[in-house]
């Protein structure tokens, strides 16, 4: 590391700019979001920096520049666009025994600006000494997705009662409260209820602490096809929330890596035809951990409310008095459409989406595809790879024309995606690799011109 970071205090603290174009508007905009005294030295400025300063965001310097114009400051930014004023200007701050930033000469700084994650008080700053900027901002990209909005207005009403926590609420007690704010109380904030829940933190400091613990929850989250960038922000929380995470064989690893590094994570399945554990004792073992007061993940690929199981784990988790929420993720379908590029649904073709699955339970009668299928409808069928030549057999018998288009996709978005565009005439001629997904498509159109022919 050839750079530790650092939080400079600038509130009442001169900064100065040194440039007057779009170079010096960036770094101005920075530190309008400081408490900072800023003053621009150009001969000219531009309208951004010019309304600033007739604001009284900013002081407008003109005229020749000298050592004395940098004395004092906290920090310096010289940015004018001329690498040998840059030059001269870089000395005359260094004479002044200035920390100077000159915009893209890495040799010439002393700091360098950070990407930034505002979420004042919480500031999360990633940089990367001026190597890869670009790198930095994909990754400000993604913090952005994972920090709510609302969390700097939270941690703001956190430091406005740590006075009065250390003043009712007994020390052995101090971590419990906070670990039970950041529980129930900032769930209840983040959904909008803010003057409600700054009353229940009031009420409870004044009570010496919460009456409640932080309890246990259960949430089912949607893992999505495999990439783990299609992930909802919501899952991505949940996930670094977790105490324990369950999560089936079909989740992509890439998901599990953002989850907490210290949370513990349970296989509960294995490969098809091999052992896996049988649905009653996800339910049994997801509700002991929750009754522990842990937060529990129930990862699920694809979305946990298509053929996932979640109403006998959402029944189970109510049965024990539980909180259970389902958090969406992208579902198979969707995410087949988009690799194949091309809609699930296309006006004057398709203007209906079927999901139903080629497996039922055993011993349960097969869905009627062939009645779902009329003309204009997109059928997804979930887990049927293994069935496609006898699913083809019953469509064909029911009278569907081979010509219905079927594409097959399986581990999309991952780097195992599979591909094939076929038709129903010839599904099942050949062996497909499990788990994959069939989209058969009956063109309204098509159908339209067949009668009529």
């Amino acid at each position: 590391m050839k750079s530790f970071p650092m939080f400079l205090a600038l509130s009442g603290r001169r900064v100065v700019i040194a440039g007057g174009g779009e170079a010096a508007a960036q770094k101005m905009r920075l530190m309008l979001k400081t408490e900072a005294r800023i003053e621009i030295l150009a001969p000219a400025i531009d309208e951004e920096i010019a309304a600033a300063v007739a604001a009284g965001r900013a002081v407008h310097r003109t005229g020749p520049v000298s050592p004395a114009a940098f004395e004092g400051a906290a920090l310096v930014f010289v940015c004018t666009g001329s690498p040998g004023a840059d030059a001269c200007l870089h000395a005359l701050a260094k004479e002044a025994g200035a920390l100077v930033n000159v915009v893209d000469r890495p040799a010439l700084c002393d700091a360098t600006t950070p990407s930034i994650v505002d979420r004042d008080p919480v500031v999360v700053a990633i940089g990367t000494e001026g190597t890869a900027p670009v790198l930095a901002r994909r990754i400000k990209t993604e913090i952005e997705g994972m920090l709510d909005p609302r969390l700097g207005a939270f941690a703001a009403l956190a430091g406005r009662l740590r006075t009065s926590v250390a003043r009712h609420v007994a020390p052995s007690r101090r971590r419990a409260f906070w670990a039970w704010a950041m529980e129930g109380p900032w769930q209840r904030f983040r959904s909008g209820a803010e003057r409600e829940t700054a009353a229940a933190l009031k009420a409870a400091i004044r009570a010496g602490g919460p009456d409640e613990e932080a309890g246990g929850r259960i949430d089912l989250v949607g893992a999505g096809p495999g990439a783990r960038d299609l992930l909802t922000m919501r899952a991505v929380r949940r996930l670094q929330e977790a105490d324990v995470i369950f999560y089936d064989r079909l989740v992509d690893p890439d998901v599990l890596e953002l989850a907490r590094r210290d949370a513990e994570r349970v296989f509960a399945g294995k490969a098809t035809g091999a052992h896996a554990w049988p649905q009653e004792r996800i339910d049994r073992a997801i509700v002991a951990e929750a009754r522990k007061g842990r937060r529990v993940v129930r990862l699920k690929s694809g979305d946990p409310s298509i053929f996932g199981r979640a109403s006998e784990e959402m029944a189970a988790a109510e049965a024990a008095g539980i909180p259970c929420e389902i958090i969406p993720g992208v579902t198979a379908a969707s995410a087949a459409a988009a690799a194949l590029g091309r809609p699930l649904t296309e006006r004057g073709e398709t203007d209906r989406l079927v999901i139903a699955t080629g497996t039922c339970r055993l011993g349960d009668a097969d869905p009627d595809w062939a009645a779902m299928l009329s003309p204009g409808t997109t059928l997804a069928l979930y887990m049927a790879a293994g069935r496609a030549d006898e699913i083809a057999t019953i469509l064909r018998d029911a009278g569907l024309p081979g010509s219905v288009e079927v594409e097959i996709a399986g581990a999309v978005t991952t780097r195992r995606e599979r591909l094939h565009r076929t038709d129903l005439a010839s599904l099942g001629s050949e062996p497909i690799d499990a788990p994959a997904l069939l989209l058969l498509r009956h063109s309204k159109r098509r159908a339209i011109d067949s009668q009529a022919a």
